[in-house]
């Protein structure tokens, strides 16, 4: 009721003469220019698409890339920041570049690196937000105020992964579709394919960045850009001398591309709404849109809640204190959950040990009564090894025996046969012997 009463008795009233306070928004402009600016671009796009040869152009200077192959196992986020001055205005420029997009055979991971990445510099901004001792004034604001997603002019369609990537996309960040090298088409299929790039996203969806139409100065050339989505855009860093000057452009045989020739490409329309016109409302979107919804959703999962009007204002010392004996017994219940989860995998252990125990009982007693076994079949072996060999040396006794009288026996009958021998051979002698006697 009291800001109620306030507004109520607010009045108008007229100076008569002047104060001062009506140069405010110059020392506001004057504070912002000596402070300096931050604009942070985010290149979504496959290797070799032509990312940094249009930034370079925007730009008109030659920024350090590293250039990308086509063999990442995955896609990896590489960021460059970099001084720029336009006469007294500074901006720090963040160029991050998509190394690695679209060129794993499994795309469905493609995209989480870049959402990773997004909102990651939210979790930062927030984090700086909730110090006690926070410094947001001069505060170096990574989040990315706008995402360049380059189509591939195929002049067909869009792919299953560019529609994936905008969809998961959209409630991060401002996104404005280029279609990229659109030299290699006639005017005619870059309508048509602008006409079902546009229907796609719809039909899918996709919310892309609208530029703002509310404000008259700009909500007339903003409507005729709104129209031109996606933008169909030729990068060059090279000066061809076309007539009497020197023009950005694209050379081939059968004639010269002209990057800042309206009939040949959109490029003049992307620089007008991207660094002109439509700057400071793409840095305002992405804090007041995308990164409120980001820090809503995340005070809403730490517990805060907004209240309505009717209903008391809360204190957060109470909502802290709530909060902490929330967590703590959420602590209690998981340390108690834990040591259950601990008492069974200990009495799990033990089941299995004790089953492991009695199986390698069994089996040592299996292989104790093999071991007697095979101990009774080898005393049974030796024993009947000793006994053969007891037997064959009774045999050999035996034989060594008759062998011996073998050899005795033909020893005596040799000197017989010698003796029977020399009696035969004296036989005649003696007969001679008589038969001479008989004579005389």
């Amino acid at each position: 009721m009291m800001a109620a009463d306030e507004t109520e008795e607010m009045r108008s009233l007229e100076l008569s003469g002047q104060v001062g306070f009506n140069s405010l928004p110059h020392q506001v402009v004057r504070k912002l220019v000596a402070q300096g600016f931050c604009f942070n671009i985010l290149c979504v796009g496959e290797t070799g698409i032509g990312k940094s040869t249009l930034i370079n152009t925007l730009f008109n200077t030659t920024f350090e890339t590293e250039e990308a192959d086509h063999y990442e196992q995955q896609v990896k986020l590489h960021s460059q920041t970099y001084e720029l001055q336009e006469h007294t205005v500074k901006l720090k420029l963040t160029i991050v570049h998509t190394a690695g997009f679209g060129d794993q055979i499994n795309k469905e991971e493609s995209c989480n690196p870049i959402l990773n990445y997004i909102e990651a510099q939210f979790e930062k901004y927030l984090e700086e937000e909730l110090k006690i001792k926070r410094s947001l004034f001069n505060y170096d604001d990574t989040r990315i105020h706008v995402c360049l997603y380059f189509i591939a002019p195929t002049g067909h369609t869009l792919k299953s992964l560019d529609l994936v990537t905008m969809k998961k996309l959209d409630s991060k960040v401002n996104i404005i579709p280029v279609i990229a090298k659109a030299d290699i088409m006639s005017k005619s299929d870059l309508g048509n394919l602008k006409k079902k790039i546009m229907n796609e996203l719809q039909s899918y969806g996709v919310q892309l960045y609208q530029f703002p139409t509310e404000d008259e100065e700009v909500g007339e050339i903003n409507s005729s850009l709104n129209a031109r989505l996606p933008f169909a855009v030729v990068g060059s860093t090279e000066d061809v001398k076309i007539g009497n000057r020197m023009v950005k452009a694209r050379s081939y045989p059968w004639g010269s591309v002209q990057v800042e020739n309206e009939e040949h490409c959109d490029f003049v329309h992307l620089r007008e709404m991207l660094l002109r016109v439509n700057m400071d409302d793409l840095r305002e979107q992405t804090h007041f849109r995308h990164y409120e919804l980001y820090r809503r959703c995340k005070l809403e999962e730490m517990g805060f809640k907004d209240t309505d009007p009717d209903s008391q204002s809360f204190s957060l010392q109470e909502m802290y204190e709530a909060k902490r004996k929330e967590f703590l017994k959420e602590l209690q219940h998981r340390e108690e959950s834990m040591r259950q989860m601990f008492v069974n995998k200990v009495k799990e252990t033990e089941a299995e040990l004790k089953e492991k125990e009695k199986e390698l009982h069994e089996r040592f007693e299996q292989l104790k009564r093999m071991h007697q076994e095979e101990k009774r079949n080898l005393e049974e072996k030796r024993r009947e090894l000793e006994e053969e060999m007891n037997a064959f040396n009774r045999r050999k006794v035996a034989a060594e025996t008759l062998m011996g009288q073998a050899l005795q026996g033909c020893s005596h009958q040799p000197l017989k046969k010698e003796k029977d021998k020399k009696n035969f051979f004296s036989l005649p002698s003696a007969c001679s012997l008589t038969s001479g006697r008989n004579l005389n």
